[in-house]
């Protein structure tokens, strides 16, 4: 969490900007579909990339936008700190997690048996 805060109220002008954002994105998987057979379809798809690239900016001149680009540079920030973990311990928790992973199925299987058994005698089958 930040100490910082930003409001967390939506102006009329940002409204008029997520509904411009929202078209541009629209508008670009419009153009992808509407000049189907007329345009290549690479420059079709550039028209998608086009609109989703000019809504996002747009997007990010709004609060909601501001608070993004916030959350997005904390978060790069923090992913700094991480330790990950070397190759050998990777290893090592890899085998571990798979010999758990073949126990457990061959102890549910063993319940399996039993409960097919169970059932089997409990129904005059077996």
């Amino acid at each position: 969490m930040t100490s910082k805060t930003l409001a967390n109220h939506s102006s009329g002008g940002d409204i008029v900007k997520y509904a411009a954002a929202l078209l541009l994105a629209v508008a670009g998987l419009v153009a992808f579909y509407w000049f189907d057979g007329q345009w290549p379809a690479g420059i079709r798809i550039l028209a998608v990339v086009l609109g989703l690239v000019a809504g996002a900016a747009v997007f990010m001149g709004t609060t909601k936008g501001m608070q993004t680009r916030e959350f997005l540079s904390e978060s790069r920030f923090e992913l700094r700190k991480v330790v990950w973990p070397s190759r050998q311990e990777t290893t090592r928790t890899m085998w571990v997690v798979i010999a758990v992973v073949i126990v457990i199925s061959l102890a549910l299987a063993g319940m399996d048996v039993i409960i097919q058994w169970g059932v089997k005698w409990l129904l005059g089958n077996g």
